[in-house]
């Protein structure tokens, strides 16, 4: 039961951006219409093994790393050095490349909320971060050791399991800031960071915690890369800035990419009463199954269930839909046009970021949901990059009897797809993401007027 009264305010953020430096070369770039998709030397070097070869990746000097390689070759690293001081070695030994992305969006996002060091330590303060994969680059010097050296275990080292655990991101977070409070994560594949934050808006919205870090990951791997080209399943054939095309006709796949995405968040009226930046005030999350037995296959129903669940009253309409917007044939036309069936065809518009750095799995959500506070900030709405042509003609489900959703094809909806950046007055965004199982998982976040 939730805590009459309880609000939750958004008063920090931070994390890890393909590209980019920082935030603010992050906000910079994604305002000015740029595309943050490259070229992967990485998977180039495999030739014909890989399907695709862009992506939204971030080397270690990007981020201020340096890999120190194992010694039996160069192609493993066995630790990194962090070359700015951020973070000590020994939190650096247990860590992957995401869960140093982690910490160090961690460390940006409580000093932009401006908490104290008791704050921070305090048993009111959670982490609740997750990543999609394994701490797959890190790992692989163990693996070879062992299968391909045959080498004793204990030649592999030992970090190889608090380097690989599911929890791994909100451990490393919590023993380098010495929070006392909750400590776990989520992870519902291309929705654990928006999972994520929403299990820590629950946690302070029904009086478990006062603050809480929260957010998703996923580092950068060419294992990950590697399972998703096997599905056949990435975007190809175009240039790497065009490569990411939500909701166009051309589109074929999407493009894989890395990031993090960490927040700060803090029961409202005690981020007011002690002055607080406020970037946004979280109105209601909601999160579902599909429930229909499918994997893969993305189900009109569950979203449209998802959207009852996120907007009760209806009086809360968004002035921007977030939309997850991956780039996959059927996913887009569905996510479309359940958005449609929701809130009409007027007086809001979609937005969808993979579109600028690709889909970042299990941290797409929680850096989507920066780029929506970013819009909150900007007062624009971001773009649907190389949304060029939209399907003149129904899609193919619409045909089918059984359908009960909006009966327009997508080219109708054109005016709501914008392509390029625009200003826009913005009080409420409405955030979507979506994963393998058929996990649905949607946001509201609010301007605090």
């Amino acid at each position: 039961m939730q805590v009459a009264g309880r609000k939750v305010a958004v008063v920090g953020m931070g994390g890890a951006f393909p590209a980019c430096k920082d935030l603010n070369e992050f906000d910079q770039k994604l305002f000015t219409n740029q595309s943050l998709v490259r070229q992967w030397d990485l998977a180039v070097q495999y030739e014909k093994q890989i399907r695709s070869t862009v992506s939204g990746y971030i080397t270690e000097a990007e981020m201020g790393l340096e890999a120190v390689w194992a010694p039996i070759t160069e192609k493993y690293p066995e630790t990194y050095i962090d070359t700015l001081g951020r973070i000590p070695d020994a939190n650096l030994s247990t860590a992957d490349m995401g869960s140093i992305w982690a910490m160090l969006g961690a460390q940006e996002a409580t000093t932009m909320a401006g908490w104290t060091k008791a704050e921070i330590e305090s048993e009111q303060t959670g982490v609740v971060v997750g990543s999609g994969g394994a701490g797959n680059q890190i790992l692989r010097v163990a693996w070879h050791y062992f299968f391909q050296m045959g080498k004793k275990a204990r030649i592999a080292g030992a970090h190889t399991v608090d380097r690989s655990m599911s929890y791994r991101e909100a451990a490393n977070i919590s023993c380098l800031l010495k929070t006392k409070g909750v400590c776990e994560s989520i992870t519902s594949a291309c929705a654990t960071g928006l999972g994520n934050i929403g299990h820590a808006y629950r946690l302070i919205k029904f009086g478990l915690q006062d603050r809480a870090i929260a957010g998703g990951v996923e580092g950068t791997a060419l294992e990950t890369f590697i399972g998703f080209d096997g599905m056949m399943i990435l975007s190809k054939g175009f240039s790497p800035a065009e490569s990411s095309r939500p909701f166009d006709i051309h589109r074929n796949g999407f493009v894989c990419s890395f990031g993090a995405g960490i927040v700060a968040l803090e029961e409202y009226e005690m981020a007011k009463a002690r002055g607080a930046n406020i970037i946004g005030v979280i109105n209601e999350y909601f999160n579902n199954s599909d429930g229909d037995g499918d994997m893969f296959y993305p189900s009109f129903a569950g979203q449209q269930r998802l959207w009852k669940g996120l907007l009760p009253d209806k009086g809360l309409r968004p002035d921007v839909v977030k939309m997850h917007g991956t780039s996959t044939p059927v996913g887009d036309s569905v996510e479309l046009l359940s958005v449609v069936d929701a809130l009409g065809d007027e007086g809001y518009h979609m937005s969808a970021p993979k579109s600028q750095f690709g889909h970042m799995l299990g941290g797409a959500g929680s850096v989507e949901l920066i780029t929506a506070l970013l819009m909150l900030k900007n007062q624009q709405v971001l773009p649907c990059l190389n949304s060029e042509t939209l399907n003149p003609e129904l899609e193919g489900f619409q045909k089918n009897e059984n359908w009960t959703g909006p009966d327009k094809p997508l080219a109708a909806y054109r005016h709501l797809v914008p392509q390029k950046a625009f200003a826009k007055e913005i009080n409420r965004i409405a955030c979507l993401n979506y994963g393998f199982g058929g996990t649905n998982s949607a946001m509201l976040v609010s301007r605090d007027i």
